[in-house]
């Protein structure tokens, strides 16, 4: 099957003039409950962050089933649904909910797109599945297909699939990507930034002091979980971030 070349990502946020930023959420990581109670912490979480103006939310909660992920994606979408359209004003850049892994989830309840690890569904297979739904149903907004890649050929492997983004890391050291080995650094950031024609997201132990040299060697964006779960004033953590040129 021939697979429409038209990227909705690099149609509509190319080129990138602000930073993409990306909560990554990880509901074990809030403190305060136990963790069968922990999704409306979550939820609440995802609605203070999505009002301080990041622009996409990772849903990355592997462990839920597949009921538990519609319902999560679709209480997410909800809450969002009114602090959106002040954050898509101020960045000009749609505000969307990527669930991790789960394509038949995220086209089911109609969210901004879906994340894969770079074990999980090949991304010309999630394009393929994609574009058979849209024929029979369209959607009424874009949707995109992004990647997790850990070596410069897996992101080359992914943006000649098809993929509409990348997130690249571990960039820096960070205990929750430590099973993907060394931190890649960001001379690597900078040769996979280099060689794809699709925005990157890095992704590590990114904090407020190195996201610039993460923008520096080219990155689109950042994608983080405890830079901005962990914010007491994620308001004005974005704002900080926002200044930083591309």
């Amino acid at each position: 099957m021939s697979l429409p070349n038209n990227s909705a990502l690099g149609s509509r946020l190319r080129p990138v003039s602000k930073p993409i930023l990306c909560y990554v959420t990880e509901r074990r990581g809030l403190p305060g409950a136990p963790q069968a109670q922990l999704i409306q912490p979550l939820l609440e979480k995802i609605a203070a962050i999505t009002a301080a103006g990041v622009d996409w939310i990772q849903l990355r909660e592997k462990d839920l089933s597949g009921k538990a992920s519609v319902a999560l994606t679709r209480q997410a979408l909800s809450r969002i649904s009114k602090q959106a359209p002040a954050a898509e004003a101020a960045t000009h850049m749609p505000m969307r909910i990527l669930v991790n892994d789960r394509l038949d989830v995220a086209l089911s309840e109609h969210a901004g797109g879906v994340h894969l690890g770079e074990n999980s569904l090949p991304a010309k297979e999630a394009k393929r599945l994609l574009f058979a739904f849209q024929a029979a149903q369209t959607l009424a907004h874009d949707f995109l297909v992004g990647v997790s890649c850990h070596s410069l050929d897996a992101a080359k492997s992914a943006a000649s699939a098809g993929a509409d983004y990348i997130f690249f890391g571990p960039v820096f050291a960070t205990p929750s990507k430590s099973a993907y080995g060394p931190p890649q650094g960001l001379e690597r950031l900078a040769e996979v930034c280099n060689s794809t024609t699709i925005p990157v997201l890095a992704i590590g132990g990114i904090t407020l002091e190195n996201a610039s040299y993460c923008f520096s060697a080219g990155a689109s964006g950042i994608a983080a979980i405890r830079l901005f779960q962990d914010s007491a004033d994620p308001a004005e953590l974005v704002r900080k971030l926002r200044r930083q040129p591309l």
